[in-house]
């Protein structure tokens, strides 16, 4: 099995696509690692698939810490890049690099942040020139939600793609190595993709990019309701909700324990 290390992923641009996704635990990190999956995030998305919330932005410093440990203990060949929650990086570039720091001592090997601000440019190359790798987020940033008014595609003017592309590059120069491009047009994303020596990882940015992220619950059809461009590749729900029913069932009846 490859193992995999942020050189080895800027080395693919161009010679694999990469199929990445979440994970938050190690039971499910295991088993995508031991499948192949290149980069595991633990993705801030856990606000939503793990924790109930409607959005990203509730979810804490201490959570993610948490759940980057538990994937990071079972992964053994993925790259595993924690997500900065809203909040860990927004209040101070003393802040920031603390929290980032206590991802890579929890085992993460890169962290991932939003936005191209130039607070945020500055903010990447202090964390790449202090020895930690960085992977970018531009085009629709969750964070970003209510300043949106809702999870809307972002680059669909002519004048908010030149935007989205200007981010792209600025983040490159700034030393992150690989970017994540979220909810663009698949134009748009095909020409940053040609664009950056980069890798670009795309979610709802068509198939262009050098490779593709995946929230680990749509993917295994855990979520039952999910984006329109997800391809569910298993349908674990009904799987789920039928093992509970059965063994609910069988304690009922009396089928559950056996009686030796």
């Amino acid at each position: 099995m490859k193992k995999w290390n942020v050189v080895a992923v800027k080395a693919a641009k161009g010679v694999e696509k990469l199929g990445c996704c979440t994970a938050y635990d190690a039971a499910f990190a295991s088993l995508a690692d031991s499948a192949g999956v290149p980069i595991i995030l633990v993705g801030d998305s856990m606000g939503m698939t793990t924790l109930g919330y409607e959005t990203t932005l509730p979810v804490e410093m201490t959570e993610t810490l948490s759940a980057t440990a538990a994937v990071a203990r079972a992964v053994k060949d993925a790259l595993v890049v924690a997500d900065l929650p809203f909040g860990s990086y927004q209040c101070g570039d003393d802040e920031a690099m603390k929290n980032a720091v206590s991802c890579l001592k929890r085992g993460a090997d890169a962290v991932k942040l939003e936005g191209a601000t130039e607070r945020i440019l500055s903010l990447i190359s202090r964390m790449t020139q202090s020895g930690i790798p960085v992977v970018a987020h531009v085009g629709m940033m969750p964070q970003s939600v209510n300043g949106y008014g809702g999870f809307k595609r972002q680059g669909k003017t002519r004048e908010d793609a030149a935007k989205v592309f200007e981010d792209a590059k600025a983040v490159e120069k700034a030393g992150a190595f690989a970017v994540t491009l979220e909810c663009i047009p698949s134009e748009l994303a095909a020409s940053i993709t040609a664009s950056l020596k980069i890798p670009t990882i795309g979610i709802g940015a068509g198939p262009v990019c050098d490779g593709q992220w995946l929230v680990m619950h749509d993917l295994l059809g855990l979520n039952e309701k999910v984006p329109s461009f997800v391809r569910k590749y298993a349908d674990l729900a009904n799987v789920v909700r039928g093992a509970f029913s059965s063994y609910v069932e069988e304690v009922k009846s009396g089928v559950f324990p056996p009686a030796k």
